[in-house]
């Protein structure tokens, strides 16, 4: 994959098996905090990887220790100073990034191997899938630090994750959620000793069918999320369906069937 020649600063990024890419935040002497460098990679990254018809599936990861400690605090001392507007510029930027990265075509699975808090959790949040390793731990700090647990997508995402009380609590109290609870409220689908390992499993799962299926598994399951009737979602189903049908892969899956042997997608 071409994505795999360009260079980053603040993450490194391979093709960990044919249509699989990994992504390793990259700043472990800062706990893989963010910085708008970070935040502008992701975008970039987030471009690519749409741009490359080989890729089939993001892992994310963090170098070290945690996965992502969050906004970098040397770098947020200078929040209060910089007015409404530029607050709000600083807000954008950040959650441009995050939504780059949750939209894109391909799914995306966190393997959270250490500390995901405040921005984060956020980012853990934006992936598709999440695995845990035993050391993954979660939390919402931003009332600790006196702002709102609405950042970066928290207040939405968190609650249909794992329901309104759950999220308050956790996002009132800002504590912090270990990997086995993280488990039992469904917040990582599940832990593993290794989770890149774990996460890699799932991937190659998932390279063994349609890409396009899979694109547009993805596009019903997040548009859905947003979609406020059962017919409004059905709809949406149809079309998905009926524009597959157009493809080279359905007739191939059939083929494959009947053959008695596995089909080749070509995601045409």
């Amino acid at each position: 994959m071409h994505i795999t020649e360009q260079s980053f600063q603040t993450m490194l990024v391979d093709e960990v098996k044919p249509g699989i890419l990994r992504v390793t935040l990259n700043r472990p002497d800062r706990y893989n905090a963010m910085t708008n460098t970070m935040f502008r990679e992701m975008e970039q990254l987030a471009w690519a990887v749409d741009a490359e018809d080989d890729c089939r599936v993001v892992i994310l990861t963090g170098a070290g220790k945690a996965f992502c400690s969050g906004y970098d605090l040397a770098d947020a001392e200078d929040l209060p100073n910089l007015g409404a507007l530029g607050m709000l510029d600083q807000q954008e930027r950040a959650a441009r990034a995050l939504a780059a990265l949750r939209s894109m075509r391909v799914p995306l699975i966190a393997a959270v191997n250490g500390a995901a808090a405040g921005g984060g959790f956020s980012l853990a949040l934006a992936a598709d899938i999440r695995i845990g390793s035993p050391t993954a731990k979660f939390n919402a700090a931003f009332v600790k630090i006196g702002l709102s647990a609405g950042d970066l997508g928290v207040s939405w995402l968190l609650t249909r994750l794992i329901g309104p009380a759950n999220a308050s609590e956790i996002c009132f109290t800002g504590r912090m959620v270990g990997a086995d609870e993280a488990a039992r409220l469904g917040l990582v689908n599940r832990i593993d000793d290794d989770a890149v390992a774990g996460a890699l499993e799932i991937a190659e799962q998932i390279v063994g069918n349609s890409p396009g299926g899979v694109q547009l598994s993805k596009r019903a399951l997040q548009a859905n999320l947003e979609t406020g009737s059962y017919a409004a979602a059905i709809e949406l189903e149809n079309r998905g369906q009926a524009l597959l049908t157009r493809s080279s892969d359905m007739p191939e899956a059939l083929a494959a069937f009947k053959e008695k042997r596995a089909p080749v997608f070509r995601g045409e």
